[in-house]
């Protein structure tokens, strides 16, 4: 085995610890987020989730931050605040596989968005694998052949601020350190949480307190294994193992919440699962050739 096998190796498993991480962190919210309004629940896993970030926030808060960032540093906030609520309603309402299913379109929402307002290229192949995506949406959602719940709608309405969300990372992220990206949005989600959660509150037994720090344990510890995958191997490797995920969700649903087993969601994810992982490895592909053209071609 070679070096690049072997990379690619371990960043497939950091990816797979950090599926595990994820539908642990849903199934934590499913369970301990009942009975409690979804913005304080919400609260709760981002104060949380500042105590975990508190060794790095006097170094973070001392950076410079340059003038022009903190209006998308507050832009950023509001999304990840917006779909964040709305995932904890979802998440309490709806099956666990369909709400991991339809959050399958953050990535989507992103590249669209990136089209429409960052002026980014979408070639027909790319277009075409957000359709068969958005096709795969529709295959879960089944609008028409069923009744579609509140918490259907809010996944959705998730997936387009979360999208939307990291397509401002993503700009952020130029201009300054990925450390910075995340305690910020951390800080500004918490702040603005804070209102709507003290003007809904209902006092937390101890075991929802607890329940909702280890949810923020585990969504910080996935979002550090997945920091780890992506700095050993291409996204285009990592990227289909997301799928993984549903299966767990699926699997976790039956078995601990009696949730029933819907293969139409499990085709729907496999759908925007391929489709996803096409765009990444046409990307990798495109960057390389890029990479690789003499000088004055790039």
């Amino acid at each position: 085995m070679d070096d690049e096998q072997r990379s690619d190796l371990i960043g497939v498993g950091w990816m797979v610890l950090t599926g595990v991480l994820f539908v642990g962190v849903n199934v934590l919210v499913k369970y301990f987020g009942q009975g409690l309004p979804p913005a304080q629940s919400a609260f709760l896993r981002f104060l949380f989730g500042l105590i975990l970030l508190s060794p790095l926030l006097p170094r973070i808060l001392r950076t410079s931050i340059p003038r022009p960032l903190y209006k998308l540093f507050v832009l950023r906030g509001a999304l990840h605040t917006i779909g964040v609520v709305l995932w904890f309603f979802a998440m309490t309402r709806i099956p666990i596989a369909e709400v991991t299913a339809i959050g399958f379109l953050n990535p989507i929402v992103a590249t669209l968005g990136a089209a429409l307002l960052l002026g980014e290229r979408i070639s027909w192949r790319r277009g075409l694998a957000i359709a068969a995506a958005l096709v795969g949406a529709l295959v879960v959602l089944r609008p028409g052949m069923r009744a579609l719940e509140l918490g259907h709608l809010a996944q959705v309405s998730a997936a387009v601020a979360l999208g939307s969300s990291y397509l401002v990372a993503r700009r952020l992220a130029q201009g300054v350190s990925a450390e910075l990206v995340v305690v910020m949005m951390s800080v500004t989600v918490a702040v603005m949480l804070a209102p709507v959660a003290i003007a809904v509150w209902v006092p937390p037994s101890l075991a929802q307190i607890g329940g909702l720090a280890l949810v923020a344990v585990f969504a910080t510890a996935g979002h550090y294994t997945m920091t780890r995958a992506f700095a050993v191997a291409p996204m285009a490797v990592t990227q289909p193992v997301t799928f993984l995920q549903l299966i767990w969700a699926s699997v976790v649903g039956v078995v601990l919440f009696a949730e029933p087993l819907d293969p139409m969601v499990i085709l729907g994810g496999a759908m925007m699962i391929a489709a996803i992982s096409y765009i990444t490895w046409r990307e990798a592909r495109l960057r390389s050739r890029t990479h690789h053209l003499p000088d004055g071609h790039h």
